[in-house]
C-alpha cells in the first residue's frame, strides 16, 4: 500500500465526513415543557382579542360566550396532551461514532479483498512507453475490442474494413489481410476494397505485388480507371514486372489528375523522371529555376546478430532493417522485413522501400541506419527488442554498412 494511496483515500473519507457528521453531532431542537406556557400565552392573547371585540360591539354576548367556551376547551385539550417527542439534545450522536469507525474499516476491507493498491502509482516501464509511443496501448486495446466484436458479428462488412485499416496502421499486416479478405467476401468487387486488400497482401509479403495483389489492382482499375490509389499501385506492379512503359502510362495518367502545382504532383513528376530512360520532369513556368533532383540513392547494408545475443532471439522473430532521418520525424525512409533465421543478411535500402512518397531516402544526404529484432513483429520499438545502429551514413555511398545487433532496448 503506497503513501500516495493512503493520502488520497484519507482525503476522500474526510471530505465525506465533513458533509455527514456535523448535522448528526448538533442534533435537532425538540419540543419540551415550554410548550404549555406557549399555549397559555396564546390563549390569553386570544381572550384579550375577544374582550376588545365585545366592547366594540363586534360580538354579541352569546357569540362572546361561545368563543370563550371554545377557547377554554382548546386550551384544556392542549394542556392535557403529553408531548410525544422526548428532549434529544444528543439524540443521533451515536451514529457519528459508528460512521467514523465503520466507514474506514468497511472501505479498507473491501479494497484489501478486491482492489489494487499499486494501480494509483506510476509504472516506470509504462511511463517510458507512453512517452515514446503516446496512446499506443489504448489503440491496441481498442483494436482488440473491435476484433472481439467482429467474432460475434462476422457479417459486418464496415467493421471488417475498419479492423483491416486499424491492423494496417499498427503494421500487423497478416491480420489486416484477413480482415480485408472478409470485407471483400461480403462486399464483392468494389474498387476501394480490392485495393486495400491488395495493398495489405503486398505489405505482408515485403511489398511484393506479384500474384493476387496485381490481379486485384487491375480488376479495380477496370471498374474505376481513374482511381488514384489504383493507378499508383498499378504502376508499382508494372515496375516490379519490369514493364517500365506500362508503369509510365499509369503514372502519367495519375500525375495528370493531381492538382497543378501541388506537392503530390511534383513528387509524381520526380518519380516518373527517375524511371529508366525518362527525362527529368519539366519545371512549371511559375516556379523559379531549381536543380533537377538526382536519381534515387541507396544504401547497402549487411546485418548480423552478435554472438552474445544468439540465445535471446528465435529463428522466426522479425528483423526490421531501416533508415531514419538524423532529425525530425522517425518514420522509416526505407524499410525491409526479414527473420532472424535469415541472418547474416545483405540488403539494399532504396526509394522503392519508402513508406510515403514524400519521405524517401534520396531526399536526405545523411541518415541513421538501424536493424532491430522484434519478438512481437510490430514496427513500434518495445522494451526487450534487440537493436544495432550505424549513427551516420551518407546516402549513395558505394560502401557497405555493417550492422551488428548487439544490445537490448531498455
Amino acid at each position: 500500500m503506497t503513501a500516495l494511496f493512503l493520502l488520497v483515500a484519507g482525503l476522500l473519507i474526510l471530505l465525506a465526513f465533513l458533509f455527514v457528521l456535523p448535522p448528526l453531532w448538533r442534533g435537532q431542537a425538540v419540543p419540551d415543557s415550554d410548550s404549555d406556557r406557549r399555549n397559555i400565552a396564546i390563549a390569553r392573547h386570544r381572550m384579550a382579542e375577544l374582550d376588545e371585540q365585545r366592547q366594540a360591539g363586534a360580538l354579541t354576548s352569546e357569540q362572546y360566550d361561545e368563543q370563550v367556551l371554545e377557547l377554554e376547551q382548546a386550551l384544556i385539550d392542549d394542556l392535557g396532551i403529553e408531548s410525544a417527542v422526548t428532549p434529544a439534545g444528543t439524540q443521533g450522536r451515536w451514529m457519528v461514532y459508528v460512521l467514523v469507525l465503520g466507514i474506514p474499516l468497511l472501505a479498507g476491507s473491501l479494497y484489501w479483498a478486491k482492489g489494487d493498491f499499486g494501480a494509483i502509482g506510476i509504472d516506470p516501464e509504462m511511463a517510458a512507453s507512453n512517452l515514446s509511443n503516446p496512446n499506443i496501448r489504448d489503440i491496441h486495446k481498442m483494436v482488440e475490442g473491435l476484433a472481439e466484436r467482429m467474432k460475434t458479428d462476422p457479417g459486418n462488412a464496415e467493421g471488417w474494413l475498419m479492423l483491416g485499416r486499424s491492423y494496417k496502421y499498427l503494421e500487423q499486416y497478416p491480420k489486416a489481410v484477413e480482415a480485408f479478405a472478409n470485407a471483400y467476401r461480403l462486399l464483392g468487387d468494389k474498387a476501394e476494397v480490392m485495393l486495400l486488400y491488395a495493398d495489405a497482401i503486398a505489405l505482408a509479403s515485403d511489398k511484393n505485388l506479384a500474384g493476387k495483389p496485381t490481379e486485384l489492382i487491375f480488376k479495380a482499375l477496370e471498374l474505376e480507371p481513374d482511381n488514384l490509389n489504383g493507378l499508383w499501385l498499378g504502376g508499382l506492379a508494372k515496375v516490379q514486372q519490369g514493364d517500365v512503359p506500362g508503369a509510365l502510362a499509369l503514372w502519367r495518367r495519375l500525375e495528370s489528375r493531381l492538382p497543378a502545382g501541388s506537392e503530390s504532383r511534383k513528387e509524381m513528376q520526380n518519380i516518373i523522371a527517375s524511371l529508366p530512360g525518362q527525362a527529368p520532369a519539366p519545371e512549371s513556368p511559375e516556379e523559379p529555376s531549381r536543380a533537377v533532383q538526382a536519381p534515387a540513392g541507396s544504401i547497402a547494408v549487411e546485418v548480423s546478430l552478435a554472438p552474445e545475443l544468439q540465445k535471446a532471439a528465435s529463428p522466426n522473430d522479425t528483423v526490421f532493417i531501416y533508415a531514419q532521418a538524423l532529425s525530425g520525424p522517425k518514420m522509416p525512409l526505407a524499410i525491409v522485413r526479414k527473420q532472424v533465421a535469415d541472418l547474416p543478411v545483405k540488403v539494399t535500402l532504396d526509394d522503392t522501400m519508402a513508406m510515403m512518397p514524400a519521405m524517401k531516402l534520396s531526399n536526405f544526404g545523411e541518415v541513421k541506419v538501424l536493424a532491430r529484432i522484434s519478438k512481437s513483429g510490430e514496427a513500434v520499438t518495445q522494451s526487450g527488442d534487440l537493436i544495432g545502429t550505424v549513427e551516420k551514413v551518407t546516402v549513395g555511398d558505394s560502401g557497405e554498412q555493417k550492422i551488428a545487433i548487439d544490445r537490448r532496448v531498455e
